[in-house]
C-alpha cells in the first residue's frame, strides 16, 4: 500500500516553517473572510459601493506590495521581508477593528493589502532557494495544501469568534500575522537570492533596473498573460458560479458553503499527490492538462442548465471539483515555472510579476461575468470561459518551445 505521507516527506525544515506560516497567515485571513462585508455594512453601516472601493483598494495595495516586496526580497534576502510583512500585517489587520466610517476603512484596507503583499513573492522565493528543481513542483504544492488547510480552518474559528464579538476576528487575524512574524524571525534562516548567506545589499537604483529587466523579459510576461487567463477563470468561483447556483436552483447561503467544502477538501486531499503524478511532465504539459481541466468543469456548467434540479446540483458540484483539480496542476506548476526562468538573484521579482497577474486577472473576471448577467447573455458566458480555458491550453503548450528543459521540469514522457 502506497504511503500516504510520503509525498510531504523529504523537504528541507525551513520549507516547513514557510508553510507552517502560510497555515497560520491564511487562518487568520479566514477568520474574517466570510464576515468582512457582512460587518462593514451591516453592522458599521458603510455603503455597499464604499464598502467595494475598499476592497479595490485593498486588492490594488496588495498589488503594489507584492512587486515591492519581490524587488525587497532580491536585494535584502527572502527572510527579511518575509518577517516584515507580518510584522506590519499585525497591527493594520487589527486596525479593521476600530474602522467606524469608509474613509478610515478605505485607509486601512490599503494599508493591510500593502503589508500582505510583500509576502507571497518572498516567500515564493525562499521556497525556490531552499528546494532542488525536482521537488520544487511538491514543495509549492505542499504550500498550496497548507493554505487552504488554514483558510478552511479559518472558517469554522472565525464564526466562533464572530459570534462572541464581531471584532474578535480582526484582532485574531492581527494576533496570527504577530505569531508568524514571531516564528519565521526565529526559524529561518538568512537566505539571499543565490541561496547563499546575505551579503551586500544593492543600490535602490540596481534594484529598480533588475526589476525592469524582470517585467520585460519575454518568457516571464507569457507566463504573466497566462496567470491572467487563469485567474479570469478562478475569479468565476467567487463571483458568477454562487448567482448562477442561486437563480437556477435556489440555493441557499448554507447550502452553497456546504457545497463549496468541495474545493478546500479536494486540495487538502490530493494536492501533492497529484503534482507528483505528473513530476516526470514538462511543466508546460501540466498547465496544458490544467486548462483542459478548467474547460471540463465550464462545461459542467453549460450542461447544469434547465437541468433537473438534483442533476443541477450535482453537475455545480462537478465545477467545483474539476475547477479545483485545474486548480492543484496550475498554482504550484507555474510558480515553479517562472522561478526556473532568467536569473535566481531576480527570482522574487519574477514571481511578483507572476502575483501581479493573478490580481489583474482576479479584478477582470467578475467584471467580465457581470457582463453577460447584466446584458441577459449569462447562458453564452459559459461557452466563452470553455474557449478561454482551451485557448490557454494551446498557449501553455506553445510556450514549450519558449522554456528551456531545465527549466521546465524533467521531459521523459513524450
Amino acid at each position: 500500500m502506497r504511503d500516504v505521507l510520503a509525498d510531504y516527506r523529504g523537504f528541507d525544515r525551513p520549507v516547513y516553517v514557510v508553510a507552517a506560516a502560510r497555515f497560520l497567515n491564511v487562518l487568520g485571513s479566514g477568520l474574517v473572510y466570510p464576515f468582512a462585508t457582512l460587518y462593514f455594512y451591516g453592522v458599521v453601516g458603510i455603503p455597499f459601493t464604499l464598502v467595494g472601493t475598499g476592497l479595490l483598494a485593498n486588492s490594488v495595495a496588495t498589488a503594489v506590495g507584492t512587486v515591492v516586496g519581490g524587488s525587497l526580497a532580491d536585494t535584502y534576502g527572502r527572510k527579511p521581508v518575509m518577517v516584515a510583512s507580518m510584522a506590519l500585517s499585525a497591527p493594520t489587520l487589527a486596525a479593521y477593528a476600530l474602522v467606524g466610517d469608509a474613509a478610515s476603512f478605505i485607509a486601512v484596507a490599503s494599508a493591510a493589502g500593502f503589508a500582505a503583499g510583500l509576502f507571497a513573492p518572498a516567500s515564493q522565493a525562499m521556497v525556490a532557494d531552499l528546494t532542488a528543481d525536482a521537488e520544487r513542483d511538491r514543495a509549492y504544492g505542499l504550500l498550496k495544501v497548507a493554505s487552504n488547510a488554514g483558510f478552511g480552518s479559518g472558517f469554522v474559528v472565525g464564526g466562533l469568534l464572530y459570534g462572541v464579538a464581531h471584532v474578535a476576528v480582526f484582532v485574531a487575524d492581527g494576533a496570527t500575522s504577530a505569531v508568524v512574524a514571531v516564528l519565521l524571525a526565529g526559524a529561518l534562516p538568512s537566505v539571499g537570492a543565490s541561496g547563499s548567506d546575505v551579503g551586500q545589499s544593492k543600490s535602490f537604483t540596481a534594484t529598480v533596473r533588475n526589476w525592469t529587466r524582470t517585467v520585460t523579459q519575454p518568457t516571464i510576461l507569457a507566463l504573466a498573460v497566462l496567470n491572467v487567463g487563469f485567474a479570469i477563470a478562478y475569479a468565476q468561483m467567487q463571483s458568477t458560479v454562487p448567482v448562477f447556483a442561486e437563480q437556477a436552483f435556489g440555493l441557499t447561503s448554507e447550502q452553497l458553503g456546504t457545497l463549496y467544502v468541495l474545493n478546500p477538501l479536494v486540495i487538502v486531499l490530493f494536492q501533492l499527490p497529484a503534482v507528483s503524478w505528473v513530476q516526470s511532465w514538462r511543466r508546460t504539459r501540466g498547465l496544458a492538462l490544467s486548462a483542459c481541466s478548467w474547460a471540463a468543469s465550464f462545461v459542467a456548467i453549460v450542461l447544469a442548465h434547465g437541468a433537473p434540479w438534483l442533476l443541477g446540483v450535482g453537475l455545480v458540484g462537478a465545477f467545483l471539483v474539476l475547477r479545483t483539480v485545474g486548480e492543484i496542476f496550475h498554482a504550484p506548476l507555474i510558480t515553479a515555472l517562472a522561478s526556473d526562468v532568467g536569473r535566481v538573484e531576480e527570482r522574487g521579482s519574477q514571481l511578483s510579476v507572476l502575483e501581479v497577474a493573478k490580481r489583474l486577472g482576479f479584478g477582470i473576471g467578475p467584471v467580465l461575468g457581470g457582463l453577460f448577467f447584466d446584458y441577459g447573455a449569462e447562458a453564452l458566458l459559459w461557452p466563452a470561459l470553455v474557449g478561454l480555458s482551451l485557448l490557454l491550453g494551446v498557449a501553455s503548450l506553445a510556450l514549450e518551445t519558449r522554456v528551456s528543459p531545465s527549466a521546465n521540469g524533467r521531459a521523459t514522457v513524450e
